[in-house]
């Protein structure tokens, strides 16, 4: 590609270890070759690294030989992949009918005044991510909050703070 800067992949790299790329790479050659490689190689980098950036795909690619197009079309059309960083801790908030009308949208408020993020973001320290679901089935719970795999029913806007210190 004419007029390609790579120095923009270089600086996204920057941000992990070196340790993490050479894992990145074992996985990668460990794969290398192999039908149907990609989506292992991406959950195993993804895991490692915690999010999935253009530079990761583009060295996934070129590992594996393939185009960066198809790395990229299978990292934004599954969910559980993501290209943004992720938080230690997932804070997921249910909206749903039974949650929302319980005061699900003033948990979510209070979670977005302490945390200062809006769903979809991570914090700066890297703490908490913010996530917002339609229902989590646990509508007789309402509202809900669910923090990595700990589901919490009956939340208060009142107990947030000291639920959220629990995992800092």
């Amino acid at each position: 590609m004419s007029g390609f800067d790579s120095s923009l992949f270089d600086a996204q790299l920057e941000e992990f270890t070196s340790e993490q790329l050479d894992q990145l790479d074992q996985i990668v050659s460990r794969y290398k070759g192999k039908p149907g490689a990609l989506i292992p190689v991406l959950e195993q980098v993804q895991d490692i690294c915690g999010y999935l950036p253009v530079a990761l795909q583009k060295r996934i690619a070129d590992g594996l030989n393939l185009p960066v197009a198809n790395v990229y079309g299978v990292v934004t059309f599954y969910s559980f992949f993501t290209m943004v960083p992720r938080g230690k801790h997932v804070i997921r908030v249910c909206l749903g009918t039974a949650c929302y009308v319980r005061g699900g949208q003033r948990i979510l408020g209070k979670i977005i005044e302490q945390l200062k993020i809006q769903p979809g973001e991570c914090t700066e320290d890297r703490n908490f991510s913010l996530e917002t679901v339609r229902c989590l089935g646990a509508c007789g719970l309402a509202p809900v909050v669910v923090i990595d795999d700990d589901t919490h029913g009956q939340v208060k806007p009142a107990k947030l703070e000291a639920l959220l210190a629990k995992y800092n």
